[in-house]
């Protein structure tokens, strides 16, 4: 029909006592990437929420959240994908298009979940580009890739381990110009900082702020977002610049 999947969207059953606790999960998670499944119990019987140690892994295992690694574990390594150095390590980055990085976050929905992929330059803090999803299916890094490979090109991509970044689609398409590639450590969330600080600002300045019924609507508020993201809010780490005024004058 012509229709991309994600592009579609079902409204996931899902237990609606499993659907809060994730969601005071989610939120815990974003403020104290650091706690595991004891600490995170200990939050939600404080929260009034009776839970076993057992059911509050069984749902961080299934969010992909770990302790120790601050992020979430979307993406997993396919053993048959070739993995790549981290190139990063010491590097001054001191300009536009030296550097940008991506990742996949989960944004919730009224009922389910989505996934939203980003990649930003890591000088200015522009977001270049972002999808959404309902699946974690490469299609998605594939069309956000698409739409910043036709506003610039990066010297050096860097991304984690996960199988859509170690695709053939996904790296074939940054081969066909002279970009390095550079890859995290596995669990070393810390190697992609700057877009980990992203989610935390989306989640806390707009996710949590706003109840998102559907797919349109996620993708109509994030949209706004990132548009005051890059455009309107200023980056003490910028000297109060935005990032478009940083990334379109360089």
């Amino acid at each position: 029909m012509g229709i991309s999947r994600s592009a579609c969207y079902y409204q996931p059953r899902l237990d609606p006592e499993d659907d809060r606790l994730m969601r005071l999960i989610d939120e815990q998670y974003t403020q104290t990437p650091f706690y595991g499944s004891r600490r995170m119990r200990a939050v939600l019987a404080k929260r009034g929420y009776r839970v076993n140690r057992k059911r509050v892994q069984r749902l961080m295992r299934f969010m992909g959240l770990e302790a120790i690694y601050p992020k979430p574990d979307l993406s997993r390594p396919h053993p048959n994908h070739e993995i790549y150095p981290y190139l990063l390590k010491g590097l001054d980055i001191n300009r536009c298009n030296l550097v940008w990085g991506t990742d996949i976050t989960y944004i919730r929905l009224h009922r389910g979940w989505l996934y939203l992929v980003a990649i930003m330059d890591w000088f200015s803090r522009y977001v270049v580009s972002w999808e959404l999803s309902t699946n974690l299916e490469v299609d998605f890094c594939l069309r956000a890739l698409d739409q910043a490979l036709a506003m610039g090109r990066p010297e050096i991509f860097n991304s984690d381990q996960g199988a859509q970044f170690t695709s053939l689609g996904f790296i074939g398409k940054l081969k066909q110009y002279p970009i390095r590639i550079s890859m995290d450590g596995r669990g070393r969330a810390m190697d992609n900082i700057f877009t980990e600080r992203l989610w935390r600002s989306l989640k806390y300045e707009e996710v949590y702020l706003k109840e998102y019924g559907a797919v349109p609507e996620a993708r109509q508020g994030i949209g706004a977002y990132f548009r005051f993201y890059n455009e309107e809010r200023p980056h003490q780490s910028l000297g109060y610049k935005t990032p478009a005024e940083v990334y379109i004058t360089r």
